[in-house]
């Protein structure tokens, strides 16, 4: 079972951009992930194809579970 942290933030131009933390520490503290958040804004360090990050729009922690079975 494999959970990621999703952070949703909206670009200059109006659409969704995401960054993915991979088995977050849970419980979740959306106070430590608003100021988190907050601090990937101020610092404006990430490039996307529309335009700088601008404002937080969601997070959310997706709970994966993947099963494989063998061919042979």
């Amino acid at each position: 079972m494999a959970k990621t942290l999703e952070l949703v933030f909206i670009t200059a131009d109006g659409k969704n951009s995401k960054i993915s933390v991979e088995d977050p520490q849970e419980p979740v503290d959306v106070n430590a992930v608003k100021q988190a958040m907050d601090s990937i804004l101020a610092a404006n360090i990430f490039m996307t194809s529309s335009g700088d990050l601008t404002a937080k729009k969601n997070a959310r922690v997706i709970d994966r579970t993947v099963e494989e079975y063998e061919m042979s």
